[in-house]
């Protein structure tokens, strides 16, 4: 039992968030070089560099130099197993990163320092925000000009509405960037721009006053610092661990991840103050990390991530018990019971077969079509994890089979990638025509190359004006009032993958009217109801 206890404990899972652009899949390549996972991490810049970033698996993402799809990496450091997930920062792919918050006890959220708090940013921080997942702040990017750091804590207070503190301070910005005091440890780490020695040089620093600072980063640099420090002293609260658990306090690092800058100090303090795996809400009850009995939920589903076997993986986050191979476990949705001979873990490009999981771990099944995103996996009990919702589609279209000869093809890759949770499938009451619906017009060429280059099949788009899709739910499905919502509306009905009913309103204007007619049908944004 104590060795369950002490898995456990040593486990951090967190997700890495942000705009896209600001440095999330170079910042988690950085924590892996930490972490010894991997030797020369890349950058995600151009198609010039023949060593991609490890996380980016998909051909598309590194022609892009973009992330579209979430990936799982773990890796040790000083005795603690690290779970990392890094999601796409593309606003069109947000609905997996909605669900992958989900799976994490904890969030990193990257800034650039030009840029400041994005859009992206604040829409993922509110996310965190409503279930109170713990928060720290990395501001990437300070070799190059941005602005100012108070600015930055200031921009950060207002537009997240998060309560700050810093645990590292820059020295100067951009092109006269000295290095960064960590008040977290109390030492100085001077920026030489080589990567390389960034890493294992810091000159410890306990008292401010001393002329050692001043030899070491100028006399200019500093006085500014310690004006800059005092000010921050007074200013930001003293951290308080409590107040983070809680999801009210967000410590804030600065540093450089290109150039290995400031990701040690983030790391070490990260591993110190970040929550160990989380209990998690059930419809029944709230399960708690430690007890005997095993459950997981899926969150995600990857189709062909070898493009040579077809093969689909479900990705389940342990929440309770022990994962073991070969075990019976009950698949709560289909009450049918399933065991797994090759569970995965993740290691960058490497995946293991593993004998035991635990807790804050994220495991890979193979899965033949029996998972869908949201599934609940238990030793037996009959419960099922809630919120991981599809939300309402933004963008529609028809879409058509450009082959013929393929369409069983098409039908199959069209139903896996749905399962994946990459759009949404509505099939037209009237005449049975397929639309694809998603949250992000990206979504659309993604399925498009996925379908040719993984299944072999041939599709084609054709546009379909309909503002939103909404769920509808009667009351009385026998009511004179439902009859006639579907008489009259039998143009915009569709259902949708589970056959649930749902509403295709051609306009703002035409829903509204449509609620007011029929007050007795509710019409949902979210399928999850």
């Amino acid at each position: 039992m104590k060795s369950f206890q002490k898995e456990i404990k040593r486990r951090r899972t967190f997700g890495i968030i942000s705009h896209p652009d600001a440095g999330k899949t170079t910042l988690t390549e950085k924590l892996l070089l930490f972490g010894g996972a991997i030797q020369e991490a890349g950058a995600v810049k151009s198609n010039k560099i023949k060593k991609g970033a490890t996380s980016d698996f998909m051909e598309i993402e590194r022609q892009r130099g973009i992330s579209v799809a979430t990936s799982v990496l773990a890796f040790e450091y000083r005795d603690i197993k690290i779970n990392i997930l890094d999601t796409p920062g593309h606003k069109d792919f947000a609905e997996d990163t909605f669900r992958t918050l989900t799976a994490v006890d904890s969030v990193i959220v990257v800034i650039d320092v030009a840029k400041g708090v994005e859009e992206q940013t604040e829409k993922l921080v509110e996310v965190c925000r409503m279930r109170n997942i713990p928060m720290i702040v990395f501001i990437n990017k300070l070799d190059r000009e941005g602005k100012d750091a108070f600015e930055l804590l200031d921009e950060i207070e207002q537009k997240l509405n998060l309560t700050v503190t810093p645990l590292s301070f820059p020295i100067g910005m951009g092109y006269d960037f000295k290095g960064i005091y960590n008040i977290w440890e109390q030492n100085v780490n001077l920026f030489t721009g080589d990567p390389r020695k960034d890493i294992e040089e810091t000159v410890e620093i306990s008292d401010l006053a001393s002329e050692e600072l001043n030899e070491l980063i100028g006399d200019n640099a500093a006085d500014t610092l310690r004006e800059e420090l005092e000010l921050a002293q007074g200013v930001y609260p003293e951290f308080d661990k409590e107040a983070y658990l809680a999801g009210r306090l967000q410590p804030v690092f600065f540093g450089s991840a290109l150039n290995n800058f400031g990701v040690r100090e983030l790391l070490d303090c990260f591993i110190n103050i970040a929550p160990t795996p989380r209990p998690k809400e059930s419809d029944e009850r709230v399960v708690e990390p430690d007890e005997d009995k095993f459950t997981g939920f899926v969150f995600k589903i990857h189709a062909n991530m070898d493009p040579k076997h077809r093969d689909r993986l479900a990705f389940i986050k342990i929440v309770s018990g022990k994962f073991e191979r070969n075990k019976p476990y009950l698949h709560v949705r289909h009450n049918k019971s399933l065991k797994f001979s090759s569970p995965n873990a993740f290691f960058a490009e490497r995946k293991e077969i593993v004998d035991v999981s635990y807790p804050g771990d994220i495991v890979g099944l193979h899965d033949t079509g029996n998972f869908k995103i949201g599934d609940t996996l238990t030793e037996g009990e009959n419960l099922m994890y809630r919120g991981i919702p599809s939300f309402s589609p933004e963008h529609f279209r028809y879409i058509n089979n450009a082959d013929p000869m393929k369409s069983k093809q098409l039908e199959k890759g069209i139903d896996q990638l749905m399962d994946e949770g990459v759009a949404q499938l509505f099939t037209l009451e009237l005449n049975g025509r397929k639309i694809i619906g998603t949250v992000g017009a990206l979504q659309f060429e993604v399925i498009q190359y996925r379908l040719e280059h993984e299944y072999g099949a041939k599709c084609t788009y054709e546009n379909l004006n309909v503002f939103k899709a909404t769920w509808v739910e009667a009351d009385n499905p026998k009511s004179e009032e439902f009859k006639d919502f579907k008489r009259v509306k039998s143009k915009f009905l569709a259902k949708d993958k589970q056959g649930q009913l749902v509403f295709l309103a051609d306009s703002q204007f035409s829903l509204q009217m449509t609620q007011q007619k029929y007050p007795d049908i509710k019409f949902h944004f979210t399928s999850e109801f």
